[in-house]
Parts: C-alpha cells; sequence; structure tokens
C-alpha cells in the first residue's frame, strides 16, 4: 500500500497496515457520526471497558482495510480478516497507547490534503 495513507502497527507478532479508506470512513460515520466526533467518543469514554471496546473495533476495522484491499486484488489467495476477538486476545492493554498513535496517524494521513501551487505564466507579474 501506499505509505503516505497509511500507519503500521504490531498484532500478536504480525504487523498490519492501518488504512483510513472511504469504506472505513463511512462506517465511522455510521458508528460516531463522522470523523469528528470520534475523537470526542474516544477522549470521552464513559468508562474503560467501553474505551477498550471502542480502540479495539477502530483497530480492527482500520488494519481490516489493508488486508480487504489485498483480498481484492489477490482473491485467488486471500488473507484471514481479522474479529475484534482476536485483535483482544493478541494484545495486551499497554499496547494500547502505541495503537492510539497509530490510529491518529492513519487517520491523519487518510484525510490530508496535499495542495500544490501552479505556476501559471498568466498570472505572473512583469517587471
Amino acid at each position: 500500500m501506499d505509505n503516505d495513507r497509511s500507519a503500521f502497527i504490531n498484532i500478536g507478532g504480525d504487523k498490519y497496515e492501518l488504512i483510513l479508506t472511504t469504506k472505513a470512513t463511512r462506517e465511522i460515520a455510521g458508528r460516531y457520526g463522522g470523523l469528528e466526533n470520534l475523537g470526542d467518543k474516544l477522549l470521552k469514554g464513559e468508562n474503560f471497558e467501553m474505551a477498550i471496546s471502542e480502540i479495539v473495533w477502530l483497530i480492527t476495522l482500520l488494519a481490516n482495510q489493508s488486508i480487504l484491499i489485498y483480498n481484492l486484488k489477490h482473491a485467488d489467495k486471500p488473507k484471514h480478516v481479522l474479529t475484534t476477538d482476536e485483535v483482544e486476545l493478541l494484545t495486551v492493554p499497554s499496547d494500547l497507547g502505541e495503537y492510539k498513535t497509530a490510529i491518529t496517524e492513519a487517520l491523519y494521513r487518510g484525510t490530508k490534503r496535499n495542495i500544490e501551487s501552479e505556476t501559471n505564466p498568466k498570472n505572473a507579474q512583469v517587471g
């Protein structure tokens, strides 16, 4: 995948690429009402159990995007898609801080806009 739009984490000894796709954005919007509400929900978790559940759901969603893209391109040899149960079993609570950083990085990279200025001779001032 394009490293400019992803972040990487380790789950159970395997490296996973977190990607914010349009599909993932739609699922986040359905769950939280939009990306802008995601941070509030994660930071203001009503309790520790709910906060863990939300982070695990988000990790699973973003990690599965790269797997789904791979499976789309390699239908003859698909990879297993992660479940939230697998993510919970293959991680320890101390991983969550690292994962939050990777989530933030993947979300930022997925939503950033590259603005480039074009030099247009028509608009250039002549001395």
